[in-house]
């Protein structure tokens, strides 16, 4: 098999886990108790005629199977339905969501892969050294960390210091220059980006560290060793690269769970995003949100890993045969 005829059957394989997440996505929300319009029609001398009229309105008086097939249609042209409790469009809204949830994920996976990639290549390099037994003990404490625990110590210890809730101020009641808006929302991002940070380091430094000793007792650095080449070289340029090869997969199944929902961490700290759309939307049974954010969810997580396959191919050219 070619690289063409892989990547081709890659890309079916993954049009049809798409469809199968799509399709439970679907049918698994309906069959729980309760519905949209129970929750809606909760106010007070509340007629049958008004239950009645929001069923009609929303769709719910046919069928699954024809919710269902007219749901398909709708999202083969790119409409994901209106939200029951915004009656907004929900393509618009996770959108707008989902550019607060970029931002806040790709600053703390971009910080712990730094973090990580530099303990995990220290830490190998140093091997049965202090520095070792610190950075690898410390890694294992962070990746036993749960993120909503870590979260909640953080807001602890820095309510009243740092803004613990929120994007950004909301009384402000006039509009402020450019840099004062982005400092402010940069400090609203320090607590959850943190908490990000620290619960995603410690899995990056394990996997570096076991990579990079195997690739170390490799017989073409113990050449490099021999030819005099410096450390610094042997490790950074020869090592690191094929040390890399498990990180690509790692990070793509982190961003993919991330972008989709850091649910908890975006709840706790009240992060105007997916997580926290999603969260509100199952209180709410609002099944074109759910629907919507699993989705984006499925998509991510299947297109980071297929291109984690193309860059597996870029490092590791071994991989194109």
């Amino acid at each position: 098999m070619n690289r063409t005829e892989h990547l081709l059957k890659r890309a079916a394989f993954a049009l049809t886990t798409i469809f199968v997440a799509v399709t439970t996505n679907f049918f698994l929300f309906r069959v729980l108790p309760g519905d949209a319009v129970t929750n809606m029609a909760r106010v007070p001398h509340a007629s049958p005629q008004l239950k009645h009229a929001l069923t009609a309105e929303f769709g719910l008086d046919k069928s699954k199977w024809e919710q269902y097939l007219i749901y398909l249609r709708n999202l083969c042209h790119g409409d994901m339905g209106i939200s029951f409790a915004h009656r907004q469009p929900v393509r618009e809204l996770l959108i707008a969501d989902l550019m607060n949830t970029v931002p806040m994920v790709l600053a703390g996976t971009v910080a712990a892969i730094v973090a990580g990639v530099f303990s995990g290549v220290i830490s190998a390099w140093r091997r049965a050294s202090v520095a070792d037994h610190l950075s690898t003990n410390l890694a294992i404490f962070a990746y036993a960390l749960p993120s909503q625990w870590l979260g909640l110590v953080l807001l602890i210890l820095f309510a009243g210091v740092l803004p613990s809730g929120g994007m950004m101020n909301e009384f402000l009641f006039e509009p402020a220059p450019f840099w004062q808006h982005l400092g402010d929302i940069g400090t609203h991002a320090i607590l959850p980006v943190g908490t990000l940070m620290l619960t995603a380091y410690g899995g990056y430094t394990l996997v570096v560290r076991s990579s990079m000793l195997e690739i170390l007792g490799e017989d073409y650095v113990l050449t490099a060793r021999a030819k005099g080449l410096p450390a610094r070289r042997i490790v950074w340029r020869h090592a690191v690269r094929n040390a890399m090869l498990p990180m690509v997969t790692l990070i793509a199944l982190d961003l993919g769970y991330i972008v989709g929902g850091a649910v908890l961490i975006e709840v706790l700290f009240s992060w105007p995003g997916i997580g926290l759309a999603m969260y509100t939307a199952v209180s709410q049974r609002d099944y074109p949100m759910l629907q919507g954010g699993f989705l984006i969810l499925t998509v991510a997580v299947i297109l980071l890993n297929f291109l984690a396959d193309l860059v597996y191919a870029r490092l590791d050219p071994r991989i194109q045969r």
